[in-house]
């Protein structure tokens, strides 16, 4: 956490940049108002990066163009419905938003956008105290109305106004408080967390796409299990996402078994701790955290108390995996990431029977293609599956992963397998067996499939002689 001064010293150098003073100027010597809102504000006293740079202002949307326009590299108005002028300076890109004071009308979550009158009116419609200061440019005086600053130095997450009105009229602010605990590590205070309780009832009124957006941000920051317990905890997740709080099983004294939620939660972190260490300075793979929140909640369906009271979940990677699918299409996430997320939820217990006995290098090669491009997603979700607390056997399962990509990387260096293909393509086999395109060719080509990851590369010639072969017999 930075000091009072040491921020305003960096929101000074900001403000003081050729692009941003000469901005401000413009406005003030016109008669308007400008400030720098929001998270800038707000991150300059965390001592993150000054990113996304959004300001506010008295002057109108048209008023707002005429002054950007001569002193900007590009502008766009698809904002300006909200009152939005975006513009590029340089390298900075700037948003500028007109004065609002928004009424909601109970139903949906899409407010009557009213221009308001003044900065402090602005700032007290955001959805939370530490996101609602603003810097005045250019005279460098920090706006404060609800004591976001007293929050942001108590590390506490609370409303400018009542929470239950601010939740009601905007219940995705509920998601945002959840990503926020995660993303800047802050508590939601008490009167908050109770409004969360009885407001979740609301979320349906927010698109499926938003809920989405904020599911994503959340899982992208680096300590996302903070935010999805306050999810689950107050209820929320049950209505965004009833899967995760659905892993909570109820144990009892004749059925004892790991606490699946629990479980979840170390895998997703410790996906994440593999994501880091594995390729440092990447972006985080929201595929990957997906799969690792989700792998088990085939579960709760298939848990089954057998004789002497032990518990199975025969084929949960199955079924969990048609579960993600279902619950991610709900959420209009795109066909590649819910196509992705559902194979690695399919395929997580496939390594397990590795340490059973030895694989043959066929079965390496079959692992592969299953996996297909997600191998490596792969490796990161079934090494961060192991949360046994037998260190022993912690380190055998360790010790086995690492023998099979080492047998991976060594069988793919000398046979290239790591996209599987058969010797023959489709032309070469309607060629040889003198066929046109058809089911044919299909099964021929899977038949010489089945060869290339039993027995490796054959080479054209001998392939060809196995497919004539295969072929008279039918």
């Amino acid at each position: 956490m930075e000091t009072v001064a040491s921020a305003i010293q960096r929101l000074s150098e900001l403000a003081g940049s050729p692009r941003i003073a000469r901005l401000a100027r413009a406005f003030a010597d016109a008669g308007h108002e400008l400030a720098l809102v929001g998270g800038p504000v707000r991150d300059a006293f965390l001592g993150r990066p000054l990113n996304d740079l959004d300001f506010t202002t008295s002057a109108s949307p048209d008023q707002t163009i005429a002054l950007v326009a001569p002193i900007a590299d590009a502008h766009w108005d698809i904002g300006r419905a909200f009152g939005t002028i975006g513009a590029k300076f340089g390298n900075e890109t700037v948003e500028i938003t007109t004065y609002r004071v928004d009424a909601y009308d109970g139903e949906t979550r899409k407010p009557v956008v009213e221009f308001g009158e003044s900065l402090e009116g602005d700032l007290v419609r955001r959805d939370f105290t530490v996101n609602a200061m603003a810097l005045r440019l250019p005279e460098l005086v920090l706006v404060d109305p609800s004591g976001g600053l007293d929050d942001l130095f108590a590390r506490t997450l609370t409303t400018p106004g009542a929470p239950e009105v601010s939740f009601g009229d905007d219940p995705l602010r509920m998601l945002r408080a959840a990503r926020f605990t995660s993303q800047l590590g802050f508590v939601v205070d008490a009167a908050t967390t109770t409004a969360m309780r009885e407001l979740a009832g609301r979320l349906p009124i927010v698109s499926a796409e938003r809920v989405r957006d904020e599911l994503s941000k959340l899982l992208k920051t680096d300590d996302p299990v903070r935010g999805i317990r306050l999810l689950v905890d107050t209820g929320v997740a049950g209505i965004v996402l009833p899967e995760v709080p659905g892993l909570r099983l109820e144990v009892d004294e004749h059925a004892h078994h790991k606490d699946v939620y629990e479980h979840s939660l170390t895998v997703l972190t410790q996906a994440i701790e593999l994501e880091n260490s594995r390729h440092p300075g990447k972006a985080p793979d929201l595929v990957v955290r997906l799969a690792a929140l989700l792998h088990d909640i085939g579960k709760p369906a298939t848990r089954k108390i057998e004789s002497g009271g032990v518990v199975t979940f025969h084929h949960h990677d199955v079924v969990g995996a048609k579960l993600a699918a279902k619950r991610l299409g709900a959420l209009r996430f795109d066909k590649d990431t819910i196509s992705a997320v559902s194979r690695l939820i399919e395929l997580h217990l496939r390594f397990f029977g590795y340490t059973d006995g030895a694989w043959t290098d066929s079965a390496v090669r079959r692992y592969v293609r299953d996996a297909g491009p997600h191998l490596e997603r792969l490796h990161i979700l079934t090494r961060a599956d192991v949360t046994t607390r037998n260190t022993r056997k912690a380190d055998r399962l360790s010790f086995a992963y690492d023998n099979l990509e080492e047998r991976i990387t060594a069988i793919s260096e000398a046979e290239g397998i790591a996209a599987v293909r058969p010797d023959l393509d489709g032309e070469a086999i309607m060629r040889i067996l003198g066929v046109k395109p058809g089911p044919e060719v299909g099964d021929a080509y899977r038949f010489l499939l089945e060869l290339r990851l039993d027995e490796g590369p054959l080479g054209e010639d001998v392939a060809e002689a196995r497919l004539r072969s295969w072929y008279a017999a039918k």
